[in-house]
Protein backbone atom coordinates (compact mmCIF):
# COMPACT_ATOMS: atom_id res chain seq x y z
CA UNK A 1 0.00 0.00 0.00
CA UNK A 2 1.22 3.57 -1.05
CA UNK A 3 2.58 5.84 1.58
CA UNK A 4 0.13 8.42 1.50
CA UNK A 5 -0.05 11.22 4.51
CA UNK A 6 -2.84 12.85 5.47
CA UNK A 7 -4.12 15.28 7.25
CA UNK A 8 -6.14 14.95 10.45
CA UNK A 9 -8.62 16.96 9.70
CA UNK A 10 -10.67 18.43 6.78
CA UNK A 11 -9.86 22.15 6.01
CA UNK A 12 -13.00 24.75 6.32
CA UNK A 13 -12.20 24.64 2.46
CA UNK A 14 -13.32 21.12 1.99
CA UNK A 15 -16.77 21.81 3.83
CA UNK A 16 -17.88 24.61 1.76
CA UNK A 17 -16.43 22.91 -1.39
CA UNK A 18 -18.60 19.67 0.16
CA UNK A 19 -21.51 22.38 0.35
CA UNK A 20 -21.77 23.55 -3.24
CA UNK A 21 -21.57 20.00 -4.59
CA UNK A 22 -24.18 18.66 -2.24
CA UNK A 23 -26.64 21.97 -2.83
CA UNK A 24 -27.06 20.25 -6.18
CA UNK A 25 -28.13 17.60 -5.10
CA UNK A 26 -29.93 18.15 -1.52
CA UNK A 27 -32.80 20.65 -1.11
CA UNK A 28 -32.27 23.59 1.18
CA UNK A 29 -33.82 21.78 4.20
CA UNK A 30 -31.20 19.15 4.37
CA UNK A 31 -28.10 20.65 2.96
CA UNK A 32 -27.16 22.12 6.14
CA UNK A 33 -27.95 19.06 7.99
CA UNK A 34 -25.88 17.04 5.66
CA UNK A 35 -22.74 19.61 6.33
CA UNK A 36 -22.92 19.71 9.90
CA UNK A 37 -22.97 15.89 9.85
CA UNK A 38 -20.10 15.86 7.71
CA UNK A 39 -18.02 17.38 10.78
CA UNK A 40 -18.90 14.93 13.29
CA UNK A 41 -18.93 11.88 10.93
CA UNK A 42 -17.36 8.29 10.77
CA UNK A 43 -13.83 9.03 10.65
CA UNK A 44 -12.13 6.00 9.15
CA UNK A 45 -9.39 5.17 5.92
CA UNK A 46 -10.91 2.93 3.19
CA UNK A 47 -9.32 1.42 0.32
CA UNK A 48 -9.47 3.97 -2.64
CA UNK A 49 -10.75 1.10 -4.92
CA UNK A 50 -13.64 0.34 -2.68
CA UNK A 51 -15.10 4.46 -2.71
CA UNK A 52 -14.49 4.39 -6.33
CA UNK A 53 -16.53 1.24 -6.74
CA UNK A 54 -19.24 2.64 -3.51
CA UNK A 55 -19.81 6.05 -5.20
CA UNK A 56 -19.92 4.61 -8.64
CA UNK A 57 -17.38 6.72 -10.23
CA UNK A 58 -14.12 5.84 -12.47
CA UNK A 59 -11.17 7.11 -11.52
CA UNK A 60 -10.17 10.70 -12.89
CA UNK A 61 -6.30 12.17 -13.87
CA UNK A 62 -3.38 11.80 -10.10
CA UNK A 63 -4.42 15.26 -8.57
CA UNK A 64 -2.53 15.25 -5.03
CA UNK A 65 -3.68 17.24 -1.50
CA UNK A 66 -3.24 15.75 1.58
CA UNK A 67 -7.02 16.43 2.59
CA UNK A 68 -8.97 13.77 4.45
CA UNK A 69 -12.49 13.45 2.20
CA UNK A 70 -16.11 13.60 3.08
CA UNK A 71 -18.12 11.07 2.32
CA UNK A 72 -22.15 11.07 2.29
CA UNK A 73 -24.09 8.00 2.49
CA UNK A 74 -28.12 7.85 2.13
CA UNK A 75 -28.97 4.95 3.83
CA UNK A 76 -30.20 3.15 0.14
CA UNK A 77 -27.37 2.46 -1.11
CA UNK A 78 -25.75 5.56 -2.19
CA UNK A 79 -22.42 6.37 -1.39
CA UNK A 80 -21.84 10.62 -2.34
CA UNK A 81 -17.97 12.01 -2.13
CA UNK A 82 -18.89 15.28 -1.17
CA UNK A 83 -15.65 16.65 -1.64
CA UNK A 84 -12.39 14.74 -2.31
CA UNK A 85 -12.96 12.84 -5.81
CA UNK A 86 -9.86 13.62 -7.21
CA UNK A 87 -7.69 12.95 -4.22
CA UNK A 88 -9.58 9.02 -4.28
CA UNK A 89 -8.46 9.01 -7.90
CA UNK A 90 -4.95 10.20 -7.40
CA UNK A 91 -4.76 7.20 -4.24
CA UNK A 92 -6.73 4.87 -6.64
CA UNK A 93 -3.87 5.87 -9.67
CA UNK A 94 -1.20 5.39 -7.27
CA UNK A 95 -2.11 1.75 -6.07
CA UNK A 96 -5.90 0.91 -5.66
CA UNK A 97 -5.22 -0.46 -2.57
CA UNK A 98 -3.97 2.88 -0.57
CA UNK A 99 -6.20 4.01 2.39
CA UNK A 100 -7.79 6.97 2.04
CA UNK A 101 -8.61 9.11 5.06
CA UNK A 102 -12.07 10.66 5.44
CA UNK A 103 -15.20 11.55 7.21
CA UNK A 104 -18.31 10.08 6.84
CA UNK A 105 -21.20 11.47 7.35
CA UNK A 106 -24.63 9.46 7.65
CA UNK A 107 -28.23 11.03 6.94
CA UNK A 108 -30.61 10.30 9.63
CA UNK A 109 -32.49 7.21 8.44
CA UNK A 110 -29.27 5.26 8.53
CA UNK A 111 -28.58 3.27 12.44
CA UNK A 112 -24.84 2.15 13.44
CA UNK A 113 -26.55 -1.19 12.32
CA UNK A 114 -27.52 -0.15 8.76
CA UNK A 115 -23.65 1.68 8.66
CA UNK A 116 -21.87 -1.49 9.10
CA UNK A 117 -24.04 -4.05 7.12
CA UNK A 118 -24.43 -1.64 4.19
CA UNK A 119 -21.00 0.61 3.84
CA UNK A 120 -18.11 0.00 5.88
CA UNK A 121 -17.40 -3.57 5.22
CA UNK A 122 -13.57 -4.06 5.73
CA UNK A 123 -11.94 -0.56 6.32
CA UNK A 124 -8.18 -0.10 6.75
CA UNK A 125 -7.61 0.24 10.04
CA UNK A 126 -4.71 2.93 11.23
Amino acid sequence: MSGVTWLSEPSERDYEAARSYLSLLLGADRLDEAVELLRYGVEDVWRAKDLLRASRLLPLRRKSSPSPVLLIHDGRGTLEIADGYERICAAYLSDENTGVSGRLALLPEMTAHAVTARFVRSPIRR
